[in-house]
């Protein structure tokens, strides 16, 4: 189970915003496998990280 709490270094604030934006690292989140399934409202995403370092998001 990946940890996702937020990094304190990470999380910026948005000028003129109360909201503070969470940061997180995509290797972190992958781990070995450049490969990490994430569920939204019950449907599966795919993010995979590309042998060029390039983000992807598929559903």
């Amino acid at each position: 189970m990946v940890d996702l709490t937020p990094n304190p270094e990470l999380t910026t604030r948005e000028p003129g915003r109360d909201a503070t934006r969470r940061r997180h690292n995509a290797r972190e989140l992958t781990g070995d496998n450049p490969t990490v399934e994430i569920e939204l409202d019950e449907q599966v995403y795919t993010l995979r990280i590309t042998k060029t370092g390039k983000l992807i998001l598929t559903k």
